[in-house]
């Protein structure tokens, strides 16, 4: 396995430098306390966003989610939990939203997995906030055992997006990790997961960077 030093400084090289690849990496983190204050429905606002975003154009899910917000009443937990099939209908004939059934159905099931998770630990922010970084991938499968299509990078994306620290398995990094032999198994399998874990955090224990961060080198250090 490549030491993180050589994947840094491939890819300075193929942007511009150091300082552009800082500025190409650059992800704002959550410190855990910041974490835990995030209320429940915007734990489940960017849940939904990245489920509807996956196999669509990002940049229409973003351009309609004001009324994504105004149809889910803003993701309140409990309104989402009280939905029933008349309200489920009503949303799969929306024309402000992606009219998407499963998705939609998904919604309310979230929710439940949102307020389960986090009933020992005061919300679900606290119960993201205490778990352990080195077993990000750990959080990812207990997303998606417990959440309804919340597999693949639908869970990371949405954890990056309120600030947790964790990579993405995006085309170039899963494209890295098998060309290098990183991982010996699918990166869906739960041994791919670990392999991937274990390189991510001698990776950040080599490099003092966030996992955010050396995804992105990785992908940066990839001729395109």
């Amino acid at each position: 396995m490549e030491h993180f030093e050589q994947i840094y400084q491939r890819a300075c090289q193929r942007h511009g430098g150091e300082s552009r690849l800082q500025q190409l990496i650059a992800t704002p983190l959550a410190t855990p306390t910041e974490l835990a204050a995030i209320p429940d429905d915007r734990w489940l606002s960017s849940f939904t966003m990245s489920l509807f975003q996956s196999g669509f154009v990002w940049r229409v899910i973003r351009n309609k989610w004001p009324d994504f917000e105004r149809a889910f009443f803003g993701f309140d937990i409990e309104k989402m939990l009280l939905l029933d099939d008349r309200h489920l209908a009503r949303l799969n004939n929306d024309a402000g939203i992606v009219r998407h059934a499963r998705k939609i159905a998904a919604v309310p099931l979230n929710a439940r997995m949102i307020q389960e998770l986090g009933q020992e630990h005061g919300g679900f922010g606290a119960f993201v906030a205490q778990w352990p970084s080195e077993d990000i991938v750990g959080l990812w499968q207990i997303i998606k055992k417990h959440g309804r299509l919340l597999g693949g990078n639908i869970g990371p994306y949405a954890l990056r997006r309120l600030g947790v620290d964790t990579f993405v398995f995006t085309q170039d990094v899963s494209a890295y990790l098998r060309h290098h032999e990183v991982v010996s198994a699918g990166l869906g399998s739960n041994k791919g997961l670990q392999q991937a874990q274990a390189a991510f955090n001698q990776w950040r224990e080599q490099s003092g960077l966030s996992f955010s961060q050396i995804s992105k080198t990785i992908a940066f250090s990839i001729e395109s």
